[in-house]
């Protein structure tokens, strides 16, 4: 069975995201922890996450998978908003703690000019001062298109924080089509050789979840803008070969295309239809 869902809004709350998902044919789900132009959360609500468990477990939803908001930044050349990333995680892992086994995705941040180097040290100081020996959640480093001063654009820099983080158990990755395919992989004309390069580089094993987005842009464009399935220049075949392909296809399956909750639907039928094709 094909693990898919979508992003939903988190405004309305747990229960009501897992019953969204429900109604748009989705086993699985993404949200954002926060305001992702912000920083601040609602108050935590731990009934309503105790009766989104139950529910999922009613219903067949499978692990959900947390986005951190787009202002953290844990390599930030100011001291202040690394401080922010930081906190931002702290509390998102504490909150995430009342649904085991759920998965949490952020963007590595930008070095702003500081060097990919340093970027590494900060992100991996971070992680080191967080993640806990007995935490539930696993945290996904997203691949990023190499967009400004992004870390995170090349396997070998996910692969560079992972080796400084002492708990790295606790760590995951998280490939998102559009910006692997921006960065510079062929994942349309060469996906079995990208993921050579990810099981060298990273190791299969900690691939936990995928993006899946078309892309507006040409290969190794590095613009990082998404685009409905089979809108964009991946294209609906190379999609399929994704979705189906041996290493990937019991992983779940997370669209952030450009999409309202019924175009998000029909996508989602779309890929159920030709999975096992």
């Amino acid at each position: 069975m094909l693990k898919i869902g979508c992003h939903l809004s988190s405004s309305k709350g747990y229960l009501a995201m897992g019953k969204e998902a429900v109604k748009i044919g989705a086993n699985t789900f993404q949200f954002f922890t926060r305001n992702p132009r912000g920083g601040a959360a609602k108050p935590l609500n731990v009934e309503d996450m105790q009766a989104f468990c139950t529910f999922a477990s009613e219903h067949g939803i499978g692990q959900i998978l947390a986005h951190a908001p787009y202002t953290l930044n844990a390599c930030a050349a100011d001291e202040g908003l690394r401080d922010f990333a930081k906190n931002v995680m702290t509390d998102d892992l504490m909150r995430l703690s009342y649904i085991p086994g759920s998965m949490y995705n952020f963007h590595p941040g930008s070095h702003v000019k500081q060097g990919a180097e340093a970027g590494i040290t900060y992100i991996s100081d971070m992680l080191n001062a967080i993640l806990k020996e007995d935490q539930t959640t696993t945290v996904l480093l997203e691949t990023m298109a190499g967009k400004g001063t992004e870390v995170g654009r090349s396997f070998e820099e996910i692969r560079a924080i992972i080796d400084r983080v002492e708990l790295s158990g606790h760590l995951g990755v998280c490939m998102d089509t559009c910006h692997v395919y921006d960065a510079g992989y062929d994942i349309v004309d060469d996906l079995d050789k990208v993921l050579e390069e990810f099981d060298s580089v990273i190791g299969l094993s900690r691939l936990k979840a995928v993006h899946l987005n078309d892309s507006k842009n040409p290969f190794a464009s590095h613009k990082d803008r998404h685009e409905k399935i089979g809108e964009g220049s991946i294209g609906l075949e190379a999609v399929t070969r994704i979705i189906n392909h041996p290493l990937l296809r019991e992983l779940p399956f997370y669209l952030e295309t450009p999409n309202d909750l019924d175009g998000y639907a029909k996508e989602i039928a779309m890929l159920k239809d030709l999975y096992g094709k």
